[in-house]
C-alpha cells in the first residue's frame, strides 16, 4: 500500500540532504525531477509505462462494465471486486497520466494546489484499497467458516455500507496532511526529487520543523495499514484452522481454491510498496532511480494484475466476460431469414 510511504522515517531519498532554510510561504508550484539520473531516458521507460496503464485502463473498465451489466454479478464477492478495480483505475489515473506527461513533453511542473490534491487522492484511495483487502479476506473467512450464514452476514447493503465507512476513514485520516502542510513554509527549492506528490517527499520541502506531520504519518500507516494486515491475517489464521478440520478431499480443495484469487491480489498488492519501504529504509546504498521505479510500480502492477488475475482464477466472472464477448459477436436477424454479420 502506499500509505506504507508514511511510515519511511524522512522522506528523503538515499543521498539526498537538507536544503538551506531559504523559505517561502507558499510556492506556486513544484517540480517533479521524474527518475532522477535517468532524464535522458525518460521516453523509453514511458514505453511499458504506457503499455501497463493502457492494459490497467481496458483491464478494470472491463471488470466495472461487466460488472455493472450482468445482475447475476451482484453479489457481495463481485461488489467488492468492483470496489477494488474502482481502486484500481483511481490510483493509476492519479498519478500515470503525469509522469507520462512528464516523460513525453518535460512537463515537469505541478501547481501546490494539484500537488497537495494529489497527495491527498494518493494516500486516501491507497486507504480505501487497504479496506477493500481486509473486507475480501472477511468475505472468504464468512464464505469458508460460516457458510450458512453467508448471505445473512454479507449482503449487498451490507457492503455499501462497508464501502461508505471506508470511504469516510480514508477522508478523515488523510484529509489533516494536506491541511497541515498548507500552513507551513516551504524551501525556496521547488524540485521534488520523484515523479509524483506522495506526503514524505513533500514533507521534506517544508523549511521548519515536520515532526508533527512524521508522527502524524506513522500513526495514520499504523491505524490503517496495521489494523488491516492484522485483521487480514486473524481471517486467514481462523480459515486455515477450518480448513485443517476438513475430513472431505473435495471440501479442502474448494475452501483452498476459494481463497487462492484473494492471496494472489494481496501479494501483488502489498509487495511493491513492501519493497520501496525495505529499500528507503535499509538499502543507502541503492541508487535514488531504483526507489523512484520501485515507488511507480506500485501504481502500475497491481492495477494491472489484480484484473488478470480474477480473470483467469474466477469461473464465474470469466464466463460472464466469455457470454458478453460472444454476444456481442452474434449477427443480427432480420425478417425473411436475412441477417447481417
Amino acid at each position: 500500500m502506499q500509505v506504507v510511504s508514511l511510515l519511511l522515517p524522512s522522506g528523503t531519498l538515499p543521498g539526498s540532504t537538507m536544503m538551506p532554510c531559504n523559505s517561502t510561504s507558499h510556492p506556486s508550484f513544484f517540480i517533479l525531477q521524474g527518475i532522477p539520473g535517468m532524464e535522458d531516458k525518460h521516453k523509453w521507460i514511458s514505453i511499458p509505462f504506457s503499455s501497463m496503464y493502457f492494459i490497467t485502463v481496458m483491464g478494470n473498465c472491463t471488470i466495472l462494465l461487466t460488472i455493472s451489466m450482468e445482475r447475476s454479478l451482484h453479489k457481495p464477492m463481485f461488489l467488492l471486486l468492483f470496489f477494488l478495480a474502482l481502486t484500481d483505475l483511481g490510483m493509476s489515473t492519479t498519478t500515470i497520466p503525469k509522469v507520462l506527461c512528464i516523460f513525453w513533453f518535460g512537463q515537469s511542473q505541478i501547481s501546490y494546489e494539484g500537488c497537495l490534491v494529489q497527495l491527498f487522492f494518493i494516500h486516501s484511495i491507497s486507504a480505501m484499497q487497504s479496506s477493500v483487502l481486509m473486507t475480501m479476506a472477511f468475505d472468504r473467512y464468512v464464505a469458508i467458516c460460516k457458510p450458512l450464514r453467508y448471505s445473512t452476514i454479507l449482503s449487498n447493503s451490507r457492503i455499501g455500507l462497508i464501502g461508505l465507512a471506508s470511504l469516510v476513514r480514508a477522508i478523515l485520516f488523510i484529509l489533516p496532511m494536506p491541511i497541515l502542510l498548507q500552513r507551513m513554509p516551504f524551501h525556496a527549492n521547488r524540485v521534488i526529487p520523484t515523479t509524483y506528490c506522495e506526503h514524505m517527499a513533500v514533507v521534506k520541502m517544508v523549511c521548519v520543523d515536520t515532526t508533527l506531520n512524521r508522527i502524524y504519518g506513522l500513526v495514520v500507516a499504523m491505524l490503517v495499514v496495521g489494523v488491516d494486515i492484522s485483521a487480514i491475517a486473524s481471517s486467514y489464521a481462523l480459515i486455515l484452522r477450518a480448513i485443517m478440520h476438513l475430513s472431505s478431499k473435495e471440501a479442502h480443495h474448494k475452501a483452498v481454491n476459494t481463497c487462492t484469487t484473494h492471496i494472489c491480489v494481496m501479494l501483488v498488492s502489498y509487495t511493491p510498496s513492501l519493497f520501496s519501504f525495505l529499500t528507503h529504509r535499509f538499502g543507502r546504498g541503492i541508487p535514488p532511480h531504483v526507489h523512484t521505479i520501485l515507488g511507480n510500480l506500485y501504481f502500475l502492477v497491481p492495477p494491472m494484475l489484480n484484473p488478470i488475475i480474477y480473470g483467469v482464477k474466477t469461473k464465474e466472472f470469466r464466463d460472464k466476460i466469455t457470454k458478453y464477448l460472444y454476444r456481442r459477436k452474434e449477427p443480427i436477424i432480420f425478417s425473411h431469414n436475412q441477417k447481417l454479420v
